[in-house]
């Protein structure tokens, strides 16, 4: 009795350490001592993929915790913890449940006696506690149960914290996955949407670079798709499953950019009170997008080279090299080549980016795609709207099919959007698109007369206005409006006006 109490006292002492499983393991240890047990161990149910595994043990190796795995209901550790009821074993050669997957008896001659009982959280069974001891026909198994009780109940909050981080983990990794695969089906080539020439010289293009390393530059106007190509080449690349970071260029202060993209130790200017790492070093392993990369200065270029060629950088104000294992796509509306031409880009920089070009065409260069890419974002908005548009009209194709599309395929988007918010019916309408698409044709506002008939108008009364400020002088209305007075009286006789009419 003596011993036993010293036993709990001792393992009660363990588990009030800070340190989760340590202290398990300690218990574990202590209570081999004092039960003369060869092997124990702590397992726990882990809910999200519905197994029982060891989390602690004594006595085991490595491989044979990694084989002590149960289904609920499975051998004596799976019914325990199915039932919540303990178990005793007196001999575990003579039990057909008892099924060893672990393997460590299979290399003893000796018999053994098996207890395990369960570990409760309120109601709800979360793990058990069982240990094998040498068998010994004059052992109490029963009292060594109720002491294996007594300790499953000190450790259960120890066990409870330690189920509740595990089921975290796997929670977080299994949610860590599904949104990987998302991204991938989100991101896919076939999920860019065209069916044009032009697109599908794009999406081989994609396929032929997304499996390499290569420097990617994507041009092409503002609003033509860049950022999502990018997204596509990344999520196709063997670097799927590392960081994307995404850095506009355009939208960061001149001073402050360098810092951005490379990190700033602590003091390295006014306002740096800690280190921070950079954008490339946040990358690492990943892929950086270095959107409109044309707006960088001349200074942080010749440092965005150096990580291009040679794989390393400094953070600003630091001495230390880094490393970057980091992919570059960059992309930029800008004319590169001017900008080299006039000196405000570096030319070996723009060689080093422009290792594998892709254009993105604009949308009036790819008209067959844009009924695709409107019913696209029409079910896309209703969804997010949860309104239920079938069709679009065919007096509003013809407005989408007519527009020339300055703000490519953002402002298809943008006018979609616009369109599914005024819906109120199951189409939408010409009248639910903005007005800045309405063409003569489709609102009925042809010109009340031709191009002669507006110029002989317009020539008539700037030649009146003209006579009115000189009081019918024909000299100096023809200086008023740089011509001359012979070309004015012509004028004048023809459009039937008499200069004497403004004395």
């Amino acid at each position: 009795m003596n011993q036993e109490l010293s036993c709990l006292h001792d393992i009660a002492i363990a588990l009030s350490e800070s340190d989760l499983r340590p202290s398990l393991y300690k218990a574990l240890e202590l209570l081999s001592t004092s039960m003369k047990m060869d092997r124990g161990a702590i397992t726990i149910m882990n809910p999200v993929q519905h197994e029982i595994r060891i989390e602690a043990a004594h006595g085991m190796s490595a491989g044979a915790i990694q084989k002590g795995r149960y289904k609920p209901g499975e051998g004596i550790t799976g019914r325990v913890i199915q039932s919540g009821k303990p178990t005793i074993v007196p001999k575990t050669s003579q039990e057909p449940l008892f099924l060893d997957k672990t393997g460590h008896r299979k290399t003893d001659d000796v018999e053994y006696s098996f207890i395990c009982v369960p570990i409760t959280k309120g109601k709800q069974v979360v793990g058990c506690l069982w240990v094998d001891r040498p068998y010994d026909p004059e052992y109490n198994l029963d009292n060594a149960l109720q002491v294996l009780t007594i300790i499953a109940a000190m450790v259960a909050q120890r066990v409870a914290s330690l189920e509740t981080l595990q089921w975290e983990k796997e929670a977080h990794k299994e949610e860590s996955r599904r949104l990987r695969q998302e991204l991938g089906q989100r991101y896919s080539i076939t999920n860019l949407v065209g069916n044009s020439n032009k697109m599908r010289e794009v999406f081989q293009m994609i396929s032929q670079v997304c499996k390499s390393n290569a420097t990617v530059l994507i041009r092409g106007e503002s609003g033509t798709g860049k950022e999502l190509a990018a997204t596509a080449i990344h999520y196709n690349s063997p670097r799927a499953d590392k960081p994307f970071v995404k850095v506009n260029c355009a939208a960061l202060p001149s001073n402050l950019i360098e810092s951005e993209l490379f990190g700033h130790e602590k003091g390295a200017f006014t306002g740096a009170i800690r280190q921070k790492p950079g954008k490339f070093e946040l990358a690492s392993k990943g892929t950086i997008f270095l959107d409109e990369i044309g707006s960088i200065n001349l200074d942080v270029q010749a440092n965005l080279l150096r990580v291009l060629q040679e794989k390393e950088f400094e953070r600003v104000g630091g001495i230390k090299t880094l490393k970057a294992d980091v992919r570059v796509i960059a992309a930029t509306n800008r004319n590169l080549e001017r900008a080299v031409e006039d000196g405000s880009f570096r030319e070996d920089l723009y060689y080093r980016l422009n290792v594998f070009p892709i254009y993105m065409p604009p949308l009036r260069q790819r008209k067959t795609d844009i009924l695709l890419l409107a019913e696209y974002f029409v079910e896309k908005y209703s969804k997010e709207n949860s309104k239920e548009i079938r069709r679009l009209s065919s007096p509003a194709i013809d407005m989408l099919m007519q527009y020339h599309w300055p703000g490519n395929v953002r402002e298809l988007e943008n006018c979609i959007e616009r369109a599914v918010v005024l819906c109120d019916s199951g189409v939408i309408h010409a009248f639910h698109l903005p007005p800045s698409l309405q063409t003569a044709e489709e609102s009925d506002t042809w010109p009340g007369r031709g191009l002669d008939e507006a110029v002989e108008a317009l020539e008539r009364e700037m030649i009146v206005d003209a006579l009115k400020s000189t009081r019918g002088n024909t000299g100096k209305a023809a200086e008023i409006l740089k011509s001359t007075p012979r070309k004015i009286g012509y004028k004048a006789h023809k459009y039937q006006i008499n200069y004497k009419d403004f004395r």
